[in-house]
């Protein structure tokens, strides 16, 4: 048995808390970006329970580095990793980018062809095709996305990802948790097991280097959609990270 592949459902499902180590003066850029002019106030009160400084550092974000944002949406993300490569990287946006303020500087890049959306509830998309539009990137980050989409198109998703990536680059996924093995239902359809997310990224080559419990919240029983009104915080979300060989 593969423990490592178990863990994440393991330490999801607990009621550890996780004490990441301080941030030290080697984080003095990433929150400069933090703390960068287009963020809201609203924005920066989700730091709390975010924790974009740990989590970029979990998955080993440096300024210099090319990084693909897949799907923004409004660009909570992107305005962070905006401002943190702004100097020495280069910062890529891919689908879905139009809600991100004009403020954010970033080179859209991408397309997906045919972008459907399947019958019932919810909003859970197929598509023929994704191309990302760029190479020998450093990183691809996704936050709450990979649940929009169809087990077939995750599969294309994660080659165009594979393909972008340089040998060694990083692969980060950070979305909402679900019970291991439960069906399909309109209460959880934001909500993707974590442990599929691992087997389909691995059967696309990438290798699984390692998860975090910075979004697991012990009080989220999983039960309900993440927006909730039982949720008092945010819903417990996996973190993973994937290498490619």
């Amino acid at each position: 048995m593969n423990l490592k592949l178990f863990l994440p459902s393991i330490c999801l499902a607990s009621s550890l808390a996780f004490n990441a180590s301080a941030v030290d003066s080697s984080d003095a850029w990433l929150q400069q970006a933090i703390n960068t002019s287009s963020r809201t106030d609203i924005e920066k009160s989700r730091d709390i329970n975010r924790k974009p400084i740990e989590t970029l550092r979990f998955f080993g974000l440096q300024a210099n580095m090319k990084v693909i944002e897949l799907m923004p949406g409004k660009g909570w993300y992107s305005k962070i990793l905006s401002a943190a490569l702004a100097e020495k990287g280069q910062f890529y946006a891919a689908f879905n980018t139009k809600r991100i303020p004009e403020s954010v500087k970033y080179t859209a890049t991408g397309a997906l062809s045919d972008f459907k959306k399947q019958a019932g509830p919810g909003y859970i998309f197929d598509i023929t095709k994704a191309t990302m539009g760029v190479t020998n990137v450093d990183m691809v980050l996704t936050f709450r996305n990979i649940h929009n989409f169809t087990a077939p198109a995750r599969m294309k998703l994660n080659k165009a990802v594979f393909d972008a990536l340089k040998p060694g680059g990083v692969y980060g996924i950070v979305d909402h948790s679900k019970r291991h093995m439960e069906g399909f239902t309109a209460a959880t359809w934001r909500r993707i097991d974590p442990v599929l997310i691992i087997k389909e990224a691995v059967q696309a080559g990438f290798i699984f280097e390692d998860f975090s419990p910075l979004h697991a919240r012990a009080e989220d029983n999983l039960q309900f959609d993440t927006k909730h009104e039982s949720l008092v915080n945010e819903s417990d979300r996996f973190t993973l990270k994937f290498r490619k060989p």
